[in-house]
């Protein structure tokens, strides 16, 4: 189940904790972030393609392509016995922006974005079925945690993909990690 916990920047405790999808959706939207529900309703195989989820999630890929100018698609799919796991949270776990807005659909499994914007960290939990999009140049990271499970469309305006502007700023030290974030 979705939820987002919104935190001051320096906080330990959340200041608000939201599981309802409607007030996530407004609380989100108020600092630019769209947050949808898609359905995520094809059966892939755990070893799945990137082809072949592409495919399988075709007609709603194609769809956002068109309205957001969408230059490339590609999949990210980890799981607990993927050999660069370690590598790849600790990369998605530094504060980074990114001169494109970053939008990924979860087909299957959880991850955690925190977004840092207006002194506060919304911390959002996104599982099977929802799509968030990050604008441009806003600072965020990615918890995936220790044991990642998830495959998510990623769409990319430009034909480059995932270019990471890493702030240097700790934050992300300061929160909870996915599997503490409950």
């Amino acid at each position: 189940m979705s939820e987002l916990r919104i935190y001051g920047e320096a906080a330990v405790q959340p200041l608000t904790v939201l599981t309802r999808f409607e007030e996530i959706v407004l609380a989100l939207g108020g600092i630019d972030v769209l947050f949808e529900r898609w359905t995520a309703d094809r059966d892939l195989d755990a070893e799945a393609t990137q082809d072949e989820v592409i495919e399988a999630y075709r007609e709603s890929i194609e769809r956002l392509m068109q309205k957001y100018d969408f230059q490339s698609v590609d999949v990210v799919s980890m799981h607990p016995g993927h050999p660069q796991k370690d590598v790849l949270r600790d990369k998605f776990l530094h504060e980074h922006t990114h001169s494109d807005f970053e939008v990924r659909f979860f087909v299957d499994g959880e991850g955690l974005f925190y977004i840092r914007k207006n002194c506060r960290v919304y911390a959002t939990l996104c599982t099977r079925g929802d799509l968030i999009s990050v604008p441009a140049s806003t600072k965020h990271w990615f918890d995936m945690g220790p044991r990642p499970y998830f495959k998510a469309v990623r769409l990319f305006t430009t034909p480059e993909g995932w270019v990471a502007n890493f702030t240097g700023d700790k934050i992300a030290d300061r929160f909870p990690r996915l599997e503490n974030a409950g």
